[in-house]
């Protein structure tokens, strides 16, 4: 049975059949004593329960249409991507959840709004079939990318104290003691995005481009969407991650030129 854009509706006992293929792993990890059923069964559930929450909320926010409600959903999925990047990192400091929030929010925000009101030119641009799921793709990709940066700047400044230390000694400035750890902190959190930029089409069909394909999509229109979407997450994740080593910069370096590594501290294993 197919829907008006030419879908195929999936029933939950099609869900059932394809839980199989995850049971087959699970037989394999038990065959061989891997040890990873019990994980594999809990993330399967998890997968299954979280993603059919979302799928309900999605249909009560996309009926309501409100710009109240997208604003709402859209900052509790910035607060929860926002957990999630520090909680990822060895290291921490106070303060480094909201820094984290204000890095994704102002990047992930103008990002979306930017590619509704401007690219697509979606009526009204807050329509809540393009910026939650643009939102989420960007929130996804962002968080990674702020959390490799925040990992190897608090690193950096834990590891190589003396060696920033010694350069302020010297007479160096904040800034330019602190320059190369933070382009080698953007540089990594930039990595998993510029990879997957680098393989997109040839080891890989991103899920955006397939999903309009699947739905009968002209494919080459399904391939400027992807364009669109791949140069909108290259663009927030950059923005995310540069905002965020700045703030921790700020943060960590006094205005008399000193490192504060004090501040950072491990998290407990």
């Amino acid at each position: 049975m197919t829907d008006t854009v030419g879908a195929l509706r999936l029933g939950f006992g099609d869900l059932a059949i394809a839980t199989a293929l995850v049971g087959v792993a699970g037989i394999i990890s038990f065959s061989l004593r891997l040890g990873l059923e019990r994980r594999l069964g809990l993330a399967a559930l998890r997968t299954v329960v979280q993603l059919l929450l979302v799928g309900y909320i999605l249909t009560w926010v996309f009926g309501i249409d409100n710009p109240c409600a997208v604003g709402g959903i859209a900052t509790l999925m910035i607060v929860a991507a926002s957990r999630a990047a520090v909680q990822r990192p060895s290291r921490t400091f106070s303060g480094v959840t909201w820094r984290a929030f204000g890095s994704l929010f102002l990047s992930g925000m103008v990002t979306t709004v930017t590619v509704t009101a401007v690219i697509v030119r979606v009526d009204p641009w807050y329509k809540p079939q393009y910026v939650i799921p643009l939102l989420g793709m960007i929130l996804g990709n962002g968080l990674t990318g702020l959390s490799l940066c925040l990992d190897q700047l608090l690193e950096s400044f834990s590891e190589r104290k003396a060696e920033v230390e010694m350069e302020l000694a010297l007479g160096a400035t904040r800034w330019e003691a602190a320059r190369e750890p933070l382009a080698d902190a953007v540089r990594r959190g930039m990595i998993p995005i510029i990879n997957s930029m680098m393989v997109v089409g040839i080891v890989a069909l991103p899920g955006m481009m397939t999903g309009q394909i699947l739905q009968g999509a002209d494919p080459l229109n399904a391939v400027k969407y992807q364009v669109v979407v791949m140069f909108m997450i290259a663009a927030a994740t950059s923005v995310s991650s540069i905002m965020m080593a700045l703030l921790v910069y700020k943060r960590l370096f006094t205005a008399h030129h000193q490192l504060r590594s004090d501040l950072i501290r491990e998290k407990p294993a």
